[in-house]
């Protein structure tokens, strides 16, 4: 007799419940952070398969690599909560990147090689704070809190390269972020479908 049941004619306050379908309702889109980790998944390998390539052709993947950022942290910003705000200004700061990078991908080459380092960085803190941002609703916070802090170590690691080798250097590390963004959707659309099927 351990379990409590709600006497009858109980029914939860209107407000619990309207919050309980909406939350619902919201975590039913579980997939589409599926779709969009499969989608990173894909872009690492594509970029992890050229041996070599041309300075517009790494200006263009880095370009599409920010505008993917941008429309993924719009997504999250869609959506009231914690993250709304840090989001907006991710997927601003990704979208300005995206649009420069497609106008002058050879400039945009050029331009990343040179500060590589810093936007590592940038990635890196994002993924950080994001984590510790998740931690109460995500168990596998965890994986976002060691990707920012491995991509933290290639910032600095990638700041001291000579800019002839950091096309090669890009392009692996290009593939490597994108593979972390995937790994990360991947387990972020599974917990948020965890929570779907408890509601």
């Amino acid at each position: 007799m351990s379990e409590q049941t709600a006497p009858s004619g109980f029914a939860w306050p209107p407000a619990r419940t309207e919050l309980r379908a909406r939350l619902s309702r919201l975590t039913g889109y579980w997939w589409v952070g599926l779709v969009a980790g499969l989608a990173w998944l894909t872009i690492s390998v594509v970029i992890l398969q050229f041996d070599s390539a041309s300075i517009t052709t790494v200006g263009i993947l880095v370009g599409l690599m920010f505008l993917f950022a941008a429309l993924g942290n719009a997504v999250v910003a869609a959506t009231p909560g914690p993250l709304r705000w840090p989001s907006i200004v991710f997927a601003v700061l990704f979208g300005i990147a995206a649009v420069l990078a497609f106008v002058e991908p050879t400039a945009t080459f050029a331009g990343v090689a040179d500060m590589l380092g810093f936007l590592f960085l940038t990635v890196g803190i994002w993924w950080m704070v994001r984590a510790f941002l998740e931690r109460p609703l995500n168990p596998a916070w965890w994986l976002g809190l060691v990707s920012g802090i491995l991509m933290t170590v290639l910032a600095f690691w990638t700041a001291g390269q000579f800019f002839i080798g950091k096309a090669y250097v890009l392009l692996v590390f290009a593939g490597i972020w994108a593979l972390m963004q995937g790994i990360g959707d991947i387990v972020r659309a599974f917990a948020v479908h965890r929570v779907h099927e408890q509601l």
